[in-house]
């Protein structure tokens, strides 16, 4: 493993448009569910074994060479929202143009050819990771953790919360982000025994339901 890689791939900083979307925080802190430090870490808790769990386990079957085809297929059936599936797709786009600028390599080039308008962004994830040198668990772990930190940047601009609280968040949550890149990584070595269907398909209504509202607004910060 490159760790050098990893920090690369889960670097805030890293071109690959997270940096506009809120991952359901904004329609929740208007919705009175995300005011403060403690609401917060419960909706990222939440987001984590739902959302967050799904997505790295894509991200890691993906690292590990399971079809892409599949696995997009995969992550459409497990995201009912249109708003989320659109949202998923625009960041998947921007991620492949940052990974194939960062780690060029045919695979990459294939799948960018094969989906104009963006893969998922987890399974573009899981590629990244893949060209990167980077294993299952890796991917698995980027994944993880960008499901809870980008609500939690985006709470601080939201909320004018202390960022220092935010982190602290992030910081509570670390042991259950490896928990659950570790049952991710698992699930995503069964896809091989059985299929995408071992695939987790742990649902978040309430994110469905808040991305829907959320992209018929007229005037809003982030783009989900």
């Amino acid at each position: 493993m490159s760790r050098a890689a990893l920090l690369v791939l889960a670097d805030g900083r890293f071109p690959a448009g997270g940096h506009a979307h809120s991952g359901g925080a904004e329609a929740a802190v208007r919705a009175g569910r995300v005011t403060d430090a403690a609401t917060l870490l419960g909706f990222c808790r939440g987001r984590l074994h739902t959302t967050g769990l799904v997505a790295a386990a894509l991200a890691a079957a993906a690292a590990l060479g399971v079809d892409p085809g599949e696995l997009d297929a995969a992550a459409d059936a497990r995201t009912p929202s249109p708003a989320l599936r659109t949202a998923a797709r625009r960041l998947g786009r921007q991620l492949m143009r940052a990974a194939r600028a960062t780690w060029p390599c045919g695979e990459l080039d294939a799948v960018a050819r094969a989906f104009p308008k963006g893969a998922h962004q987890p399974v573009v994830l899981g590629l990244a990771a893949r060209a990167a040198g980077l294993g299952a668990v890796d991917a698995a772990h980027c994944a993880a953790y960008e499901s809870v930190s980008g609500p939690a940047s985006a709470t601080v601009r939201l909320l004018s919360l202390d960022p220092f609280d935010a982190t602290g968040v992030l910081a509570r949550l670390a042991p259950e982000v490896d928990r659950i890149a570790d049952r991710a990584a698992e699930a995503a070595r069964a896809v091989a025994r059985e299929g995408v269907d071992a695939l987790p398909a742990a649902s978040a209504p309430l994110l469905e339901i808040g991305a829907e509202a959320h992209a018929g607004w007229g005037v809003r910060l982030f783009a989900s």
